[in-house]
């Protein structure tokens, strides 16, 4: 005969499902906010259509079905990935409640929903996720303690007690935890590789073309923290170059793929100079930026013919690059053939009426290439306006924006201006990258966002070289020079939003430190803690040694706190033999063949104490009859309880 499941009860009911969504936050935080939404509303419908009942087998598989549509809705063509696993792990998480019902459908909802903040930590190492991992994780501790006391019919301990039990086991844990964590060898390469994200994080990327920045200037989220071991740069000089890109078919700017195959550009930097440090957010790409221009490539980067930096693996987690970068005097003076023909290639049969204007300022211009830069400058200046509200291109977009709606942002007026001087006969290419930059009072470096992105111009001018032009800041000057900073000091904005913006610098500071203490701990760091102690460059082998003993000690520390704290599991039987022990440093020891009463009885015969006799009554009625209806307040006189003789424990 198959034993019925126990059920679960009101109270124990809540407290998983609590525990679940808890669990469940952090990875819905991560995930596309429409998708995230649809989840979190499948959840609380589920847990309420089975609140008295498990919800029927067809109902229960047209929630898996709607769930997988509202996935293939969002990310398009399911696909192995990380948001595609994490995003069916958080929708069959949400649905698993449709089938609660006895103690141990509670144990298998939590333990399956412990699986999800550790998938967090997949897309997001921040403190955030790490906080409400662990938050998470002490939820479900305490729910799957007070199902084993349900299961065993045991009295349940007030929460205070519950969260004590609970951080006891956490503090236990805390050394090998903290042995992993310092003294695991850390690996140049790992030895595994991450699926990648079938969400495309935004960033720079090989190509540009209309509108494919929308979302990335709407995005206020942080792209790189740079700390400058010197004098910053001014703002005019804080242009960040990324890839540079010269192939252009009518719509679409791309790199040139021969670049990497080019000699190095021949640079006459100046004695300006700036040293740098870049902690760069992950971006599962491989374009690293560096201030214009970059000298040299630090270890695990490449620097190619056109002076754009890329990272040898992807960008797929925290990454810090030290960087020294100098602006030039000259940048190649003397143009190759190949790279002329490059970037003056132009697709036949677009924009026409680009090509007919270049064309007459270059008659009008004669050989004076200077000229021609200067009209296009002064032509944008005043008849141009700056606005990320724009219409769909068409066939000509650059026709369209120079003849038409006249407003735009950097992506046009870039590829606009490279278009005009190619038509003119101007070797002209474009830099993406990101421009300017806020300075964090707090912790003394610079923030550069996403929406920081920044497109502008290189035009090759005779005994000069490469020479950056930005169009957009001679329309919009205040989008490259003006920063949060700058506003903050000319006090333009309210008391409020100066709280606000003061704030928001706290918790960027907090997250850099994370990041500087948890995700950038790696090899070099691993052995510069240890230095102190004696121990220089250790190889692979003597890490690991290192770390097998460590992990032994610790293992040693929590069988020793785990063998005296926790001889008797019962808080009850704990909590009275510690009572024993009191009486015990007076002579008055309970002998093994005694009861409760008995040595009770004897102990008042000595020592007349009627408290002690009544206590003993309520220990052997909760202990061995069962009727003791208030455990909590049991367990609180037995932990005050002092002998009479007012002798201290």
């Amino acid at each position: 005969m198959t034993e019925t499941p126990a059920l679960l009860d009101r109270n124990a009911r809540n407290w998983t499902l609590a525990s679940a969504a808890l669990a469940l936050l952090p990875l819905l935080l991560q995930l596309p906010p429409l998708l995230a939404g649809v989840i979190a509303l499948a959840a609380i419908i589920t847990a309420a259509l089975s609140w008295r009942t498990v919800l029927p087998m067809p109902v229960r598989l047209l929630l898996v079905l709607g769930m997988l549509g509202a996935i293939v809705w969002q990310m398009g063509m399911v696909r192995p990935g990380r948001d595609t696993g994490c995003a069916l792990l958080a929708a069959m998480l949400a649905i698993k409640s449709s089938e609660l019902r006895s103690l141990r459908d509670a144990r298998s909802l939590l333990g399956f929903a412990l699986f999800s903040p550790f998938a967090a930590f997949l897309l997001d190492q921040g403190p955030l996720t790490t906080a409400l991992a662990a938050l998470a994780g002490g939820s479900a501790l305490i729910a799957l303690q007070r199902l084993a006391q349900d299961e065993g019919h045991a009295g349940r301990l007030p929460l205070r007690g519950q969260l004590h039990g609970v951080g006891r086991l956490l503090a236990i844990g805390l050394p090998l935890a903290l042995a992993c964590f310092w003294l695991f060898p850390r690996l140049a390469t790992p030895l595994w590789g991450v699926p990648e994200r079938a969400v495309g994080t935004p960033g720079l990327s090989d190509s540009m073309e209309p509108g494919q920045w929308l979302d990335l200037m709407a995005d206020d989220s942080p792209a790189l923290r740079v700390q400058f071991f010197g004098t910053p740069p001014e703002p005019a000089q804080r242009y960040w170059r990324g890839p540079v890109l010269t192939a252009f078919d009518g719509r679409r700017w791309t790199r040139d793929r021969a670049s990497a195959r080019r000699p190095a550009a021949v640079v006459e930097a100046s004695t300006q100079g700036w040293d740098y440090q870049i902690d760069y957010e992950p971006t599962d790409r491989r374009q690293l930026v560096a201030l214009d221009l970059p000298s040299r490539a630090p270890a695990g980067s490449m620097l190619d013919a056109d002076m754009s930096l890329s990272s040898e693996r992807p960008l797929a987690s925290l990454s810090r690059w030290r960087l020294h970068s100098t602006p030039p005097l000259r940048f190649d003076s003397t143009l190759s053939p190949y790279l002329r023909r490059a970037t003056l290639q132009l697709p036949t049969g677009f924009n026409p009426r680009t090509a007919t204007l270049a064309q007459q300022w270059r008659q009008e211009a004669g050989s004076d290439d200077e000229a021609i830069v200067r009209r296009a400058l002064q032509w944008i200046t005043t008849d141009f306006s700056y606005t990320l509200d724009t219409p769909a291109a068409g066939r000509d977009p650059i026709d369209e924006f120079l003849f038409g709606y006249k407003a735009g942002f950097c992506e046009h007026f870039s590829s606009a201006f490279v278009v005009l001087m190619r038509n003119a006969g101007v070797p002209a290419r474009v830099v993406t990258g990101f421009a300017g930059g806020t300075r964090n009072r707090i912790g003394d470096y610079w923030v550069v966002r996403r929406m920081d992105a920044h497109a502008w111009a290189e035009v090759w001018l005779p005994q000069r070289g490469w020479v950056r032009v930005d169009p957009t800041a001679a329309v919009a000057p205040e989008r490259i020079l003006d920063t949060l900073d700058d506003r903050l000091q000319a006090g333009t904005d309210t008391p409020l939003q100066q709280r606000w913006l003061q704030l928001g610098q706290l918790g960027d500071w907090l997250r850099r430190g994370w990041n500087d203490l948890v995700l950038s701990f790696d090899a070099r760091r691993q052995q510069q803690l240890l230095k102190p102690f004696g121990l220089d460059d250790l190889g692979p082998g003597q890490l690991v040694a290192g770390f097998v003993v460590a992990a032994l000690l610790a293992l040693a520390w929590m069988a020793w706190l785990l063998a005296r704290g926790e001889r008797e599991r019962d808080p009850l039987l704990r909590a009275w033999h510690r009572l024993g022990r009191r009486y015990a440093r007076l002579g008055l020891a309970r002998e093994p063949h005694e009861t409760a009463q008995d040595w009770a009885q004897r102990v008042h015969r000595q020592r007349p104490d009627p408290a002690l006799l009544a206590l003993s009554q309520r220990f052997a009625d909760a202990r061995y009859a069962g009727t003791c209806t208030d455990l909590a307040s049991l367990l609180r006189d037995l932990r005050r309880h002092r002998p009479t003789s007012g002798a201290s424990p």
